[in-house]
């Protein structure tokens, strides 16, 4: 019953936006012609009362419906001036009114139309059709027959039909449907595309890992659906005003009435009284700023979701795939003698391309960037959890957990060494044997978003009090993290059961809200004031359970949104007030006898359109977010893309530590010696063009006095640890170092690959925050 009484809803709704513009324009013919029988000196009454009579015909019916559903509004009084002009006789200031109503109605409609207008386009787009690769060549299949796994063609032009793998070396994008980024944007290969974006460049390959019911823009087309059926707040708040602005229209009308003796004046301030859209201008901010909001691919999927996000002062964040990407990305490469680290990763790389594990596919979209020849395996065999096994090249190769790579045999000592490092460093690993022989260990990590730390400076910024993190790592892993990132609080260690408490607890000492974007976190959500889902690739459950979605996989679109539906309250809040104070003027200015019903419905009829013109300026970005973008995105991605190929030279200089750390050996001094060419020759070049060419460009873009002196002061940090590095090497040539001056090499290597390190990220978020396009 419920199902098959929304589409009759929304036929209703349908015929009554049409039946008041209707009325307005039959209204006006009315009036026009009582006017022309009037100048014609014939009776222009007629006409008149026709037209009062249609709209309370149209208003008593509306009426009735509303205080069925124990709603009151302040068309009543519309119904009782229509009524006391009939009485009196007063029939042009009743016709007048009942136009008034009817242009009005329309008039929202009109208002709330346009509001909507964002929502509706990101249903119009929709994908529909796919190209699939079958042995034939290509077949065009309905989106919705798509099955993961499935090679995929994207033509120009075309959207994308579900979430994927990009196979392309690269792709141009347009993603503004989806994530509101006005720019195209430029994807790489092993990059994972949403559906519904747009390729903007020449054909591209794609394999399917999702289908097209769990994929981003059906989830994104069912909560929009929910929001635009959703009622806002500030509608039930409105009409809470209207519970005691009646009664008073009701005493000053009375009253007027009875010290002038004049009814006329009693009918006059409930001509002013009756601002039919007026209390509808609440509704057309709510509906403006979720719009606006889905622009930016901020889902809010109701009024009351919107009004909870402008009141949150507490902010509690899950850290997987929160705070930090939530992908295992590649960070070091422990290789035994014999083995090298790029053959390894390649090796391994080739095997994993049979999986759909995520780390299987991160190291794979690293190989791929490195450049490295993978190759097709065969006998692949993948235990869930575990790892996989196969044939490569001829070869055997295990990749996974340490107990699939050593298949019954005991733990040797390298590898005992390299899981308590793991350990201490916080870090996962995927161990890889190559015919039986321990090859390596490929150390994985879950990096922190580049938008994290700006986002939560950002939210403070915006008034939001305490911040806290929630997770289920080890205490001493999420403690790293929070201190990084200067959170007032650490809870860590917790069951989807003790994040529901934790949420609880917040929510008793102020607004909370809670983001989230697992299945884990989906409890929690619902639990919190306010649930917010990383939508663009986290799980349906979270994002079912929240009430704001962030459909484009970037934090720093919470404080944003925040703004924004900090602003629409504040606009409605102003919308409902100003209104009523407006009304409540006219009301005493009436009372007096300064505004006959007939004026007094056309200042009526100014008051309410002001108001709703007021309100729709929701729809305007707030100005904090109208800048556009400094630095290209192309730019900003080339420049992290040149850190991503320098991460193999950390790679060696790491490796190189573990060697000098092993003590004296036939081949030190060749070792200290190929490092000293790898940070002259690949290091130091990059970062000198960066201090003489890329700073001197940043800087008017960053602006202030120096504003890159921080930044190059790191610069000359890495030349003076690299330069002294290079001076102890060429003062052992040919000599062999003793302890201590492998302790002061070692020293020297670790304080360089934790200062690029660090100044690496820094440099990432920088690009970030100056390549952000935010029109």
């Amino acid at each position: 019953m419920q199902s098959a009484s929304k589409p009759a809803e929304r036929d209703l709704a349908y015929l009554t936006r049409h039946l008041h513009k209707s009325l307005a324009v039959i209204i006006a013919l009315l009036l026009v012609a009582g006017g022309v029988a009037r100048l014609l000196d014939a009776s222009p009454s007629l006409p008149w009362i026709v037209a009062i009579a249609l709209m309370l015909a149209v208003a008593s019916v509306e009426s009735l419906h509303a205080l069925a559903q124990r709603r009151a509004g302040v068309d009543v009084l519309a119904l009782l001036t229509m009524v006391g002009a009939l009485l009196l006789q007063q029939y042009l200031a009743g016709a007048v009114i009942a136009f008034m109503f009817a242009s009005g109605r329309a008039l929202e409609e009109y208002s709330s139309g346009r509001a909507r207008q964002a929502l509706s386009a990101l249903l119009e787009r929709s994908p529909r059709i796919a190209h699939r690769r079958v042995s034939s060549g290509i077949e065009e299949i309905p989106a919705e027959q798509v099955q993961i796994g499935d090679q995929l063609i994207v033509k120009s032009g075309e959207a994308v039909p579900v979430d994927g793998l990009l196979l392309s070396a690269t792709a141009e994008l347009d993603e503004s449907a989806v994530t509101g980024e006005s720019l195209p944007r430029r994807r790489m290969r092993g990059d994972q595309l949403m559906s519904g974006v747009i390729n903007a460049g020449g054909p591209l390959d794609l394999q399917a890992l999702k289908t097209a019911q769990q994929s981003t823009y059906a989830g994104i087309v069912r909560m929009v659906t929910e929001a635009q059926a959703a009622k806002a707040p500030f509608t039930r708040l409105a009409d809470r005003y209207a519970l005691w602005f009646i009664p008073a229209a009701l005493l000053v009308a009375g009253l007027a009435w009875a010290i002038s003796g004049d009814v006329l004046r009693a009918l006059a301030v409930l001509v002013v009284a009756t601002p039919c859209p007026l209390i509808l201008a609440a509704p057309v901010a709510i509906i403006a700023s979720i719009s606006l909001a889905a622009k930016r691919g901020i889902l809010i999927k109701n009024g009351t979701a919107l009004e909870q996000l402008a009141n949150a002062k507490n902010l509690v964040f899950d850290k997987t795939g929160t705070l930090t990407t939530g992908r295992q990305q590649l960070v070091g490469i422990e290789t035994p003698p014999g083995f090298q680290p790029d053959e390894v990763l390649r090796l391994a790389a080739s095997l994993d391309q049979v999986s759909q594990h995520n780390t299987a596919q991160s190291l794979v979209a690293e190989a791929q960037r490195r450049d490295l020849a993978l190759s097709i395996p065969v006998q692949a065999q993948e235990t869930p959890g575990e790892g996989l096994r196969g044939q490569v090249e001829g070869k055997t190769v295990a990749v996974g957990s340490l107990p699939l790579v050593l298949d019954g045999a005991s733990v040797d000592h390298w590898s005992e060494t390299r899981l308590r490092y793991m350990a201490l460093r916080g870090l996962s690993g995927a161990f890889v044997a190559i015919d039986g022989q321990m090859a390596g260990v490929l150390l994985l990590a879950d990096q922190l978003r580049l938008d994290t730390p700006r986002a939560l400076r950002e939210l403070h910024r915006a008034g939001v009090e305490r911040t806290v993190m929630l997770s289920g790592d080890r205490q001493d892993v999420a403690e790293t993290v929070a201190l990084a990132l200067g959170f007032d609080a650490v809870l860590a260690e917790r069951t989807p059961a003790d994040k529901v408490a934790a949420v609880k607890a917040e929510c008793a000492s102020g607004t909370t809200a809670m983001v989230g974007d697992g299945i884990n976190d989906a409890p929690a959500l619902a639990a919190a004031d306010v649930g917010i889902a990383m939508g663009a690739r986290g799980a349906g459950a979270s994002a079912e359970a929240a009430d704001v979605v962030l459909l484009v996989d970037r934090l720093d679109r919470l404080p944003e949104g925040l703004h924004i539906s900090r602003r629409g309250r504040h606009i409605a809040l102003q919308s409902v007030i100003a209104g009523m104070g407006l009304s409540a003027l006219a009301m005493l200015i009436a009372a007096l006898g300064y505004l006959p019903p007939v004026i007094g419905a056309l200042v009526q009829e100014g008051i309410d359109v002001a108001v709703i013109f007021n309100a729709l300026r929701a729809l305007r970005p707030p100005r904090q977010h109208r800048a556009e973008a400094a630095m290209p995105v192309e730019l900003a991605d080339r420049l992290r893309m040149q850190h991503s190929e320098l991460q193999p030279v950390l790679d060696r200089l790491e490796q190189a530590c573990t060697t000098l750390n092993g003590g004296l050996h036939p081949s030190t001094s060749d070792e200290i010696n190929a490092v000293s060419r790898v940070i002259r020759e690949q290091l130091l070049p990059h970062e000198r063009e960066d201090e003489e060419q890329l700073y001197p460009a940043l800087a008017p873009m960053v602006r202030g006095f120096d504003p890159m002196g921080a930044m190059s002061h790191t610069h000359r940090e890495i030349f003076r640890l690299a330069r002294r590095y290079e001076q102890l090497a060429d003062n052992l040539a040919g000599v062999q170092p003793d302890e201590l001056q492998l302790q002061e090499l070692r020293r020297l290597l670790f304080s360089l690959i934790a200062i690029v390190r660090l100044h690496f990220a820094q440099e990432e978020e920088l690009y970030f925050t100056l390549s952000d396009s935010q029109p």
